[in-house]
């Protein structure tokens, strides 16, 4: 995440006010020292609630399941998909907890959290730009269909299958975007969650948490932006009027024309944004 650079004014202070400051009070709990703290508060609350709601929703639910872990408040035994015991015991709180947990802190939880809010804000300040019930949709649909799979390839897990969903829909929607992977390889966006999957098998991984993520996300792909455009295609996915009553503000321009990449299943294939050359 990236923070704002303060003002070198406020940094630097000019002779008078460094002699001024060195006082056998100053510390921890001195009136500077609690600015400081106050300032960089204020400036995370501000980074934070800058991040689109529904990134920030996950994110922040992604991070506190694995402080939990952590701090042994809970364990994953608790969180992990098992479907006898949703069906038998009625622990439901499962179909939502096995997407919440990447595993112990360590590498692998940091890039997935930096992949997962990365193109999860991407597509929502993208193309669901003022569509958040279409993109909670993608988030039901997509959960939904990779719980229905994960019951037949045995993963207790989901979280990182969901967020190879995400790449996959935000690469096919920006085709004509430049990748460039640990500055070795470079190649065109759409095959972005192929090079992860490769990455994944070089470093011995299972390429199964992959292949559920491409296949739930090119589902969604397809259903969404390439079925509604063929001859006699139309729209399967419909957002439930509920959620655009819950998520969704009214226009407040009525003559506001949507540009093409924000309409549902309407992106313009033949245009993109170039990122590093």
């Amino acid at each position: 995440m990236h923070f704002p650079a303060r003002s070198l004014s406020l940094l630097v202070l000019n002779k008078a006010e460094q002699a001024s400051a060195r006082t056998p009070a100053e510390g921890p709990g001195s009136p500077s020292a609690a600015a400081s703290v106050k300032m960089a508060y204020q400036t995370f609350q501000q980074e934070y609630l800058q991040i689109p709601v529904v990134t920030r929703a996950y994110t922040t639910a992604c991070v506190l399941t694995t402080a939990a872990v952590q701090l042994e408040i809970i364990t994953p035994f608790q969180l992990y998909f098992n479907p006898d015991l949703i069906l038998n015991r009625y622990q439901v709180w499962r179909l939502i907890t096995n997407f919440l947990f990447f595993g112990p802190v360590g590498f692998n939880f940091l890039f997935n959290m930096i992949f997962l809010y990365r193109y999860c804000r991407m597509l929502e300040e993208g193309s669901f730009r003022g569509r958040t019930a279409d993109f909670v949709f993608m988030f039901l649909f997509g959960g939904l269909l990779m719980t229905i799979f994960g019951t037949f390839v045995s993963l207790v897990f989901l979280g990182q299958a969901f967020t190879i969903m995400l790449v996959y829909v935000w690469s096919r929607r920006n085709p004509n975007v430049r990748m460039n992977f640990f500055g070795l390889l470079n190649f065109q966006a759409p095959f972005l969650p192929w090079v992860l999957m490769g990455f994944s098998l070089l470093l011995g991984n299972s390429i199964i948490v992959d292949l559920l993520g491409i296949a739930v996300g090119h589902v969604y792909f397809f259903l969404e932006d390439v079925f509604p455009n063929q001859p006699g295609g139309s729209r399967w996915l419909k957002t439930p009027s509920i959620l655009k009553m819950l998520f969704d503000t009214p226009e407040e321009d009525a003559n506001y024309n949507p540009l093409p990449e924000d309409r549902p299943g309407g992106f313009a294939w033949g245009e993109g944004q170039r990122l590093g050359g």
